[in-house]
């Protein structure tokens, strides 16, 4: 916190290895190369437009002050999709929601209004890897690849895959991300502008 109140980030820079950034050729779970091993950014003076702009929900305001990225081990945001909001719950380590109490406390309350999906950063560029999605009825869906499970109360109560024209998008788009990602420069040399002159 600031002295007049306002959230800071502080030691907290969680959002460097969860979120990707494209200015960097980075992927959303491999930590920036500007990462200090105390927190925060090496080269916060120079950092691309996009983290400059970037505020997750709780440095704007939402949650408890005790709430910060870090401390939960997930950030959280509120992202428009299509006509609503919904709330993206990213954990820095798989598990990370199961094991937190708060985690799990900010999404049932979140839930009552709009939709809360949960996701990890492992093996971003994997178009089968799992993620939850719970609804303001009380459904939850357990998406994994094509394939969807729905619960009610925690058991299962159907099975059915995305419609066609989901998973085609889906395909096409993780390939596409694939593609662009094997004609990036590596992180390390796109981010290497920002650094600090080197002396050889």
């Amino acid at each position: 916190m600031s002295a007049g109140g306002e959230r800071t980030c502080g030691t907290c820079s969680l959002c460097c290895t969860v979120l990707r950034v494209d200015d960097l050729a980075k992927l959303g779970g491999r930590p920036c190369m500007h990462q200090r091993s105390e927190g925060g950014c090496g080269v916060y003076d120079r950092r691309p437009g996009i983290c400059r702009a970037y505020r997750c929900a709780w440095l704007n305001g939402a949650f408890r002050d005790g709430d910060r990225p870090d401390g939960l081990g997930a950030v959280l945001d509120f992202v428009p999709r299509g006509d609503s909001v919904r709330l993206v719950v990213r954990q820095a380590d798989p598990g990370a929601f199961a094991g937190s109490t708060r985690l799990q406390e900010i999404a049932e309350e979140t839930r009552a209004s709009m939709t809360v999906e949960i996701r990890d950063v492992a093996d971003v560029l994997d178009p089968e890897r799992p993620f939850r999605v719970l609804q303001p009825d009380g459904t939850e869906l357990r998406v994994e690849g094509d394939r969807v499970e729905v619960l009610r109360a925690g058991a299962v109560v159907g099975r059915r895959r995305k419609p066609w024209p989901e998973r085609i998008v889906g395909r096409v788009a993780s390939r596409v991300a694939a593609w662009r990602l094997s004609r990036w420069p590596s992180h390390e040399v796109r981010a290497r502008p920002l650094s600090e002159p080197r002396s050889d």
